[in-house]
């Protein structure tokens, strides 16, 4: 074989290579740009899905801060709600107290008014009669009268004298040295008598003790 044909021969197979490679590379190329596009597309994909998700998000928390606001709305209405009504019941209830006070003090004065007539009346048969004695009886009937008023209105005479000496309902004034030996520790002497209204000590007796 001649110079010229081995030359030519090899010019062919380097062309035939180069065709080879060049094919290759924009086969290579078509790869890396089909590769490069599903990234593209599954990118464009997942900014689709995040922007959706974050919209989705936005929207639950508006509705959750809705749903709040609302909520709070309510308890606040019912809130002033029952303020008011603890309000009116709280003044209602000092109406009723105050009236409930002024009918008492009304009633009490009303079951004395026939005692003030009675001492009236005794003052003005004092100045006309001298009868001493008739004078005591009508103003002993007047304290019997006055006293059974009082007690029922709930007042009680407390009794004391002779009685063991009692803290919760005696004042002691003084002691003096019992008369015998039962009356030590007992009450010798009342001073003052002791009340109680409704079952309440309202003035402790002042007594006398034996020591």
């Amino acid at each position: 074989m001649g110079l010229k044909s081995k030359i030519l021969k090899k010019i062919k197979s380097m062309s035939a290579n180069n065709d080879e490679a060049l094919k290759d590379e924009q086969t290579m190329n078509e790869e890396t740009n089909s590769d490069q596009a599903e990234i593209k597309t599954e990118n464009t994909s997942s900014e689709t899905t995040d922007s959706s998700k974050n919209d989705t998000e936005a929207i639950s928390h508006e509705q959750t801060i809705n749903d709040l606001e609302k909520k709070i709305a309510e308890e606040k209405e019912k809130y002033l709600r029952l303020y008011s009504e603890f309000d009116n019941y709280r003044k209602r209830s000092i109406r009723e107290r105050n009236d409930l006070t002024k009918t008492a003090g009304e009633e009490f004065f009303k079951a004395v008014l026939p005692v003030i007539d009675d001492f009236e009346r005794a003052l003005k048969a004092a100045d006309k009669t001298g009868d001493v004695n008739a004078i005591a009886e009508g103003v002993q009937l007047i304290y019997s009268k006055f006293k059974s008023i009082l007690k029922q209105r709930g007042l009680e005479e407390m009794e004391a004298s002779g009685k063991t000496f009692d803290a919760d309902v005696m004042e002691a004034i003084t002691s003096i040295p019992a008369p015998n030996e039962d009356l030590k520790g007992k009450v010798i002497d009342e001073i003052e008598k002791g009340y109680s209204l409704n079952g309440k000590v309202i003035r402790y007796a002042k007594v006398v003790i034996g020591n």
